[in-house]
């Protein structure tokens, strides 16, 4: 958006990075006719581009910014949805990336692309927690898990070689709340790379480079997207690290957005901050519920009181989110039968959907994280996590009753 007086956020989704122009060069503006200019972007599906001569081609391999070669190296379509992320992220630039691990994996890639130890919080989503304890392991790469929510951990971990602080807020599955300024703060002191995912939380919610992040990620298969149809993922950082990410890790492992689902992401956008008001009324109502139900021991939802870091939420959240974690009192037994015997709400392992989507961590995304490993960060037997839609409310909470009414009290 050229005009920074316009700064809603419903304004940004819809109007940002959509000055990019539509034909890259003049011979396809000639070839397309005297035609308005498409008020929906249009989807560039298309591998690579042509030239009019050598001396064009030349220029576009020397300097990238003149002109398209070649879809794995850049697409209007991706260069659109990239303009606008920067913006609702308030980043300089960012990357569209296959999908989320797409993305996560190459900002890691590119802050320890000469090695270095991690610094990393100890709850993560699990395919992120096996790429730091696992596969960059194979890269001589180490990391550190801590618990994050308590900044001294995050510095008392830092060793010589640490290159990067990597953090979630609020973390999957169990939603727990970390300080983004104090451990940027401390990421500075040290000069070390700071990196966030902020999948749960949008840009409606929080905006980590106003906190002092270095590097934002983003799984555009969930919130920004909202459709359900689309994997994707994202980085948003410093014009710097961008390009290193783009030139390098991206490129080189092939982590390319598809033209199709940049489009189909622009299409989603647009709508994310009534979508995202919506998520987070309804898990507002619905958490307020649960804590309510007696099959439930505990309930997670970080606009309740009762979250241990209800405070820092309201200091560091704009909203709450739509993702509530809950932990039934009969354990693994009541986790699988209360997720099956769920009606409108589907038993789906992603988030961020239009439909509300239930998972039991410890049977799904977790359970290839070793159970000690599991058991100790909290990821229990008998957690259940919600990802809340946006269906009526009320028939939400009828489906959640109806089931949670056949497991012991």
């Amino acid at each position: 958006m050229a005009n920074k007086k316009y700064q809603g956020k419903s304004t940004e989704a819809i109007h940002a990075g959509e000055t990019l122009p539509i034909f890259p060069t003049e011979g396809q503006k000639e070839q397309a006719g005297k035609t308005g200019i498409p008020l929906l972007p249009p989807i560039h599906q298309n591998s690579t581009f042509q030239f009019h001569n050598t001396e064009e081609c030349a220029s576009a391999f020397i300097d990238e910014d003149s002109g398209y070669v070649y879809t794995r190296w850049g697409n209007p379509t991706q260069e659109i949805l990239e303009r606008k992320l920067a913006v609702l992220e308030r980043g300089e630039t960012a990357l569209a990336a296959a999908s989320g691990m797409g993305a996560i994996s190459t900002a890691l890639l590119t802050a320890l692309a000469e090695g270095g130890h991690v610094v990393a919080m100890e709850t993560l989503y699990s395919a992120t927690y096996n790429l730091l304890n696992d596969d960059l392991t194979q890269f001589g790469i180490e990391t550190t898990f801590v618990d994050a929510t308590d900044p001294n951990k995050v510095e008392s971990a830092i060793r010589p070689d640490t290159k990067v602080i990597y953090l979630e807020s609020p973390t999957n599955p169990l939603l727990k709340l970390v300080d983004i300024n104090a451990c940027t703060e401390i990421a500075k002191t040290h000069n070390i790379t700071s990196i966030i995912d902020n999948t749960f939380a949008t840009p409606c919610s929080q905006q980590p480079i106003t906190l002092g992040i270095d590097v934002v990620l983003h799984s555009m298969t969930k919130y920004l997207s909202g459709n359900g149809a689309v994997v994707a993922g994202a980085i948003i950082g410093e014009k710097a690290f961008i390009e290193r990410a783009k030139k390098g890790a991206l490129r080189n492992f092939g982590a390319v957005i598809s033209p199709f689902n940049a489009w189909l992401t622009l299409l989603g956008i647009p709508t994310l901050p009534l979508r995202f008001a919506r998520h987070c009324e309804n898990a507002m109502r619905i958490a307020t519920f649960l804590e309510a139900h007696p099959a439930v021991a505990w309930v997670r939802y970080p606009g309740l009181p009762s979250h241990p870091q209800y405070d820092l939420a309201k200091r560091q959240m704009n909203r709450f989110g739509g993702m509530i974690t809950v932990e039934l009192k009969d354990g693994r037994a009541a986790g699988e039968k209360f997720v099956n015997q769920l009606e409108i709400c589907s038993l789906a392992v992603s988030l961020g959907d239009v439909r509300t989507l239930v998972c039991h961590p410890a049977s799904t995304t977790h359970s290839h994280v070793p159970t000690e490993v599991r058991q100790k960060t909290g990821i229990t037997d008998g957690l259940v996590r919600f990802s809340i839609g946006l269906e009526d409310v009320e028939d939400i909470i009828v489906d959640i009753e109806q089931a949670l009414n056949t497991l012991p009290k």
